[in-house]
């Protein structure tokens, strides 16, 4: 029989594990995890009602910081919410097609945002290097335009990843050692060769590092712009309008660069520690960017502010 009629190939749902090794403190581990979701979504969603009412916000600056603000609430919805449910619930199975569509918004976010921090990295070069033509160079249809190339380059790279796990048979295997559905978690499970799998993961990876790569660049450039400043006050300043992004970057990659390497070299690691970074990176970014954007940024600190001041009269 052929393996696509094999019934076995592909289950019809997959049980999500948790954090193996610390199941009896899954409750416990719940309650951070919650919280950071609430400032995630509270701290999200206020900054975009900030940008949308504000129309002095509607600037390529704050659309950036807007697309986003968006991702981070799709990134952090898309997890944790199935996340508290095995912590709190054990709530462990997901359907086949839930499962996919989970490892689908998990990459797709993942890659957006980091072409989006590469767009607001190169923000700051032109706001920095090359002030006077600013408005002529970032205007809106650019804008535009660069989250559209973000939604097709994240297409690019996820689209493929559910066609390639769509074709392995699974042979009745269906438990997942993990908190959610992820490319490599699912496709280990294949009782077949999945090194199209891992060189595609791969080649993703690479993009991903080449963003990093621009980053740099991007900041190198603007490290030198910084440093021809005639004096310490000018240079502090342009330090300032960049050390949100700054933060911004730090927050996503840090996170997800340790559990790359844990994850690839650090073999005698115990399996819950990399569990534990893997949730770190999909719940840590979305909630502390809108508070380094609402703490360092003058302008959203004041609209928020404004806002309650005029709710309270």
């Amino acid at each position: 029989m052929p393996v696509s009629n094999d019934t076995r190939s592909h289950p019809s749902s997959f049980l999500l594990l948790g954090i193996p090794g610390l199941e009896h403190t899954h409750i416990w581990i719940g309650f951070p995890f919650f919280f950071l979701y609430l400032v995630a979504v509270l701290g999200n969603a206020a900054v975009l009602f900030v940008i949308q009412t504000e129309h002095s916000l509607h600037k390529p600056m704050y659309y950036l910081l807007a697309m986003l603000d968006f991702i981070d609430l799709g990134l952090s919805t898309t997890t944790i919410p199935k996340m508290l449910g095995i912590f709190w619930f054990s709530v462990r199975e997901i359907t086949s097609g839930g499962c996919l569509c989970q490892m689908f918004f998990i990459h797709f976010f993942t890659a957006m945002e980091s072409i989006v921090l590469v767009a607001m990295a190169f923000d700051r070069y032109i706001a920095i290097c090359k002030p006077l033509r600013y408005t002529m160079i970032l205007t809106s249809k650019i804008t535009g335009l660069i989250a559209c190339v973000a939604i097709l380059r994240s297409l690019y790279m996820t689209v493929p990843l559910v066609f390639l796990l769509l074709r392995l048979p699974f042979c009745g295997h269906r438990i997942i050692s993990h908190t959610y559905c992820e490319h490599m978690g699912i496709a280990r499970l294949a009782c077949a060769s999945i090194k199209v799998n891992i060189m595609f993961g791969l080649g993703n990876i690479s993009l991903l590092l080449l963003d990093v790569l621009f980053i740099i660049l991007s900041y190198v450039r603007i490290l030198y712009a910084v440093f021809c400043l005639p004096s310490w006050e000018a240079r502090l300043k342009a330090f300032n309008t960049c050390s949100s992004h700054i933060g911004v970057i730090l927050a996503f990659f840090t996170p997800a660069f340790f559990s790359f390497l844990t994850h690839r070299f650090g073999h005698n690691i115990p399996q819950y520690i990399h569990i534990f970074l893997a949730n770190l990176y999909v719940v840590f970014p979305p909630a502390l960017n809108p508070i380094i954007y609402g703490v360092r940024t003058k302008q959203i600190r004041e609209r928020v502010l404004r806002i309650f001041f005029k709710t309270n009269h």
